[in-house]
């Protein structure tokens, strides 16, 4: 015990002391909003793969889909790192930083009221935001309690407070640069701690081979050995998981904000590489990791059902105490990164979205800060009230936000960078789809699954936008050319990033 807690105080003193020393860049909005925009490679980087992946994932999502596919359920790692970092890196990562800049926006909401001429647009973009980032926050909140509870058998309620109550703490004084700098030491500890944690329990098991030997011989309905196999027992379902998890990035405001604040062309290669790794490492070796659960004892909740949340804890229960206190520190780690993204993106939204166009016209930069921390401690407040009644087990609260932020904000976006022809009816049609198929699901349960539900609204999305611009009125052309001039510019670069044209 004493082990876990001189951890728990020196990650604690950390964080804070990170939050103070980053005060002097929250002085105005853009400084508290992206640091202003002047984050380098790694910070950048971690930033985005520790927002990424939090309790949810380590908890909730690896236990829940290690227990369901195996070791297949590893494909959502690789898939997490290709699709949800790599490429989104590269087909994003550069016009993000570009557009935004160019626009003057530092804000997904704020990106489609300039993008596409609409403040009602900006509204509604900002209340879909902000509704649906709750319930993520909440399963966060969540995942982390039975950690908690596991480690030193004390109440998740005070576990959901202490930890917002710190989260509170450093955003509100540091802003962005406070949470980057925080991302950075959190995910160096997330790096060496999935390792740590996933060569301890094979070890428990007599190594990787004689670990997969013994998921093998788990009976399956399917066919023998399912659990240890390439695709596992059910490769649709896992495919829907893949789409949710990796491709849903592209379309979630606090993963895209991270884009925003690149500071250069560095910053984006370095950036790409760091964070594919990153992901690699961590999502990959959290679905490894719960591949093995069906080994590794199973509880059963008070209805008879798998109760998914507790396989991770019960994994980690019977590991020695250094390791269990790493394991604390980790997914504390995940965690909060997580959640101070989630706050800064929510406060920020509703403050210079929402509340400023809409009943503070005259606002100025003082009073937005103000409006900002105060929406952030409220934001803080309200998911902890909700973590502390959870309507529906981890992934279930993942799956609601993600499908209904990636469905309404994925292909708006994507195709606004690219497509000139993107119409205001087309972002409304998106939203309506992305929001829609997901509260219907909740209500009357056509796709079982909510992972498959965010799934299907996210490929709504991109279905639609094209459809409904080709039949709807487009936006005035001198304006958007006016938009993508700024991706036309000529820029000065060294030979060995381009080759020059051969004189005849």
């Amino acid at each position: 015990m004493t082990i876990k807690i001189i951890l728990l105080l020196v990650f604690f003193v950390v964080m804070l002391g990170i939050g103070f020393y980053s005060r002097k860049h929250a002085a105005n909005v853009n400084g508290f909003v992206l640091g202003g925009r002047s984050v380098g490679p790694w910070l950048t980087a971690f930033a985005y793969g520790t927002s990424y992946f939090s309790a949810v994932v380590f908890v909730g999502y690896a236990g829940q889909f290690g227990y369901k596919y195996g070791l297949a359920s590893t494909w959502i790692g690789i898939g997490n790192a290709l699709l949800g970092s790599l490429i989104a890196w590269v087909v994003l990562g550069r016009r993000t930083r570009i557009m935004t800049k160019h626009l003057k926006s530092m804000t997904m909401p704020d990106f489609f009221a300039k993008r596409y001429e609409s403040e009602s647009l900006r509204v509604a973009a900002s209340m879909i935001a902000f509704v649906f980032l709750i319930p993520y926050t909440a399963s966060v909140y969540n995942g982390l309690s039975y950690l908690f509870g596991m480690a030193f058998d004390i109440d998740f309620r005070i576990c959901v407070v202490v930890m917002a109550f710190l989260t509170g703490v450093y955003v509100i004084i540091g802003g962005y640069m406070a949470t980057a700098l925080n991302d950075l030491v959190q995910g160096i500890i997330m790096l060496f701690g999935i390792v740590a944690v996933i060569a301890a329990v094979l070890s428990g098991h007599g190594g990787f081979i004689a670990a997969v030997k013994e998921l093998a011989n788990v009976p399956s309905d399917v066919m023998p050995g399912a659990y240890s196999s390439f695709f596992g027992p059910d490769p649709l379902n896992l495919l829907g998981v893949v789409i949710l998890t990796s491709l849903g990035t592209w379309g979630l405001p606090q993963m895209i904000q991270k884009f925003y604040a690149i500071k250069d062309e560095k910053a984006v290669h370095t950036g790409t590489v760091i964070s594919t790794l990153f992901a690699v490492v961590v999502s990959g070796g959290c679905y490894f990791l719960g591949g093995f659960s069906r080994i590794s004892g199973v509880q059963a909740a008070a209805d008879g059902k798998v109760a998914y949340d507790t396989i991770i804890p019960m994994m980690l229960s019977s590991l020695p105490d250094i390791l269990i206190g790493i394991v604390i520190v980790l997914v504390l780690s995940a965690s909060m990164s997580t959640l101070s993204s989630l706050v800064l993106t929510s406060s920020s939204t509703l403050t210079l979205d929402f509340i400023k166009p809409l009943f503070v016209k005259n606002m100025n930069e003082k009073k937005q800060l103000i409006w900002m921390r105060a929406l952030l401690a409220f934001f803080i407040v309200l998911s902890v009230v909700i973590a502390l009644d959870p309507p529906a087990f981890i992934a279930q609260l993942m799956g609601i936000s993600w499908g209904a932020l990636a469905g309404a904000f994925l292909a708006p976006f994507l195709y606004g960078l690219y497509w000139r022809g993107v119409t205001k009816a087309a972002v409304w049609a998106s939203f309506i789809c992305g929001v829609g198929i997901t509260v219907a699901n909740m209500f009357f349960s056509f796709i079982e699954s909510p992972i498959n539900a965010g799934a299907l609204a996210m490929i709504a999305g991109l279905v639609v936008v094209p459809i409904v611009s080709l039949i709807t009125p487009g936006l005035e052309k001198a304006k958007v050319d006016d938009i993508f001039s700024c991706l036309e510019e000529k820029v000065m670069v060294e030979k060995k990033v381009a080759l020059p044209k051969e004189e005849k």
